[in-house]
């Protein structure tokens, strides 16, 4: 839990001010920084202090109001995991329904994958975009989605690199300045979050993810932004495929009636969500029939052309996997029990399918597909997943064997949507 500050204690606005105006302009050293970092987690920042922290990180950069031009604009934000691909059918399904989506996304971060990355599968797709840019594609398609250029929260970035080296990555009011001030600074109408609990997810703990659910929800409604959550289980991999180029095509395969159930049930869920904070009632026939027409497919396939996708691509929309298989087994019979998705994630970095460093490429076609889900009865040598890379590394194969476990009696398995914070 975070320890409240007394009124006497806490910062005032114009402290706060200076200290990101100091991360922005470089006037402040790293070790000043890093000191209100370690007092922040030390002292711990109340609600106040949280809104204004964001707000001021926020400023820092440019705010580009697109709610002002664009009616109904949807933003989502998940805080990561493994096989987490919702991003990309949730926009062209919201924008088949006539809620436009803005996105500014991310990159691989620790043992999770980036959704800037899965798209960059796609040949040609460019995701550099500017306010401009993203009218156009939001008239055009009613999508647009991209990186943060370094002009949005310029403060979080120096910030969010010191967190690491002062071992105050896990502060919540902290985690909630740099998400807000990013994802605010598009100026959508209305913003749904997805956190995670569970082994693979950032704050695996449920109390966490729930008490960061509650502050993300209440500090970004406190600076004007209609927004609500849900707590998503990421105790195993979401859907069926983990790996870049393989998740795209699961995503291409949910647009055309088909995919995992809990792909689509969350999909469903954080699409309704976010309507409803547009005063929009989605019902779940609606969301099946956008996808049944091949709207949704459509408006996937328009967007990535128009954002710079190769048409060919767009035409015969396939992505190859690795095919190297290597085949991870139960060892014996029972029920699968657990999933170690924090290591699995780092095991598929290992296979090229992520980063070790930062800049270092990243391999499109590594993939898992996840063969049993927690709770399944399985048989001894029947398929846990297949692991597909370029290379045979039975080592490694081995260590993604070690990732699931398989009990002997019945199990039960968590659920998928946990709770929503509204």
């Amino acid at each position: 839990m975070i320890e409240e500050p007394g009124a006497s204690e806490r910062l005032a606005a114009d402290e706060i001010a200076a200290v990101v105006a100091g991360a922005a302009d470089g006037s402040w050293s790293d070790a000043q920084l890093g000191a209100f970092l370690m007092a922040a987690v030390i002292r711990g920042l109340d609600a106040e202090e949280t809104r204004t922290l964001t707000a001021a990180m926020l400023g820092s950069g440019e705010q580009w109001e697109l709610r002002r031009d664009v009616p109904r604009l949807c933003d989502k934000h998940s805080t990561g995991g493994v096989g987490d691909k919702v991003s990309l059918p949730l926009a062209p399904l919201l924008a088949a329904c006539g809620l436009p989506v803005v996105m500014l996304t991310g990159r691989a971060l620790g043992h999770t994958g980036g959704t800037a990355d899965k798209l960059e599968a796609i040949p040609g797709l460019r995701l550099d975009i500017d306010r401009a840019t993203s009218l156009r594609l939001l008239r055009e398609t009613g999508i647009a989605i991209g990186v943060a250029t370094g002009s949005i929260a310029p403060a979080d970035k120096r910030l969010y690199a010191l967190r690491d080296q002062t071992a105050t990555v896990s502060s919540l009011p902290l985690i909630t300045a740099s998400i807000l001030s990013k994802k605010l600074a598009t100026g959508a109408g209305a913003l749904v979050l997805d956190v995670k609990a569970g082994n693979g997810a950032f704050l695996p703990a449920l109390d966490d993810a729930t008490e960061l659910a509650r502050m993300l929800v209440a500090t970004a409604n406190a600076l004007g932004m209609p927004t609500s959550a849900w707590i998503t289980d990421m105790s195993q991999p979401l859907g069926r495929w983990v790996g870049h180029a393989c998740e795209v095509e699961e995503t291409l395969e949910l647009l055309e009636g088909g995919g995992p159930g809990d792909l689509r049930t969350l999909t469903f869920a954080l699409a309704r969500e976010v309507a409803a904070l547009h005063g929009v009632a989605l019902a779940d026939e609606q969301l099946a029939t956008a996808i049944g027409s091949g709207e949704a497919r459509e408006r996937f396939l328009r967007w990535a052309r128009t954002q710079g996708a190769d048409a060919a691509w767009t035409r015969s929309p396939r992505l190859a996997v690795a095919r190297e298989e290597h085949v991870v087994t139960a060892p014996r019979a029972g029920w699968l029990a657990a999933v170690d998705c924090r290591a699995l994630g780092l095991r598929m970095i290992e296979a090229g399918a992520g980063r070790l460093r930062a800049g270092a490429p990243i391999d499109m076609e590594v993939a898992l597909r996840y063969e049993s889900r927690l709770g399944d009865r399985v048989e001894t040598g029947e398929p846990l997943a297949r692991l597909f890379m370029r290379r045979r590394d039975e080592a490694l194969a081995a260590r993604v064997a070690e990732c699931f476990t398989v009990a002997e009696g019945p199990v039960t398995a968590p659920p998928l949507l946990y709770e929503r914070i509204a």
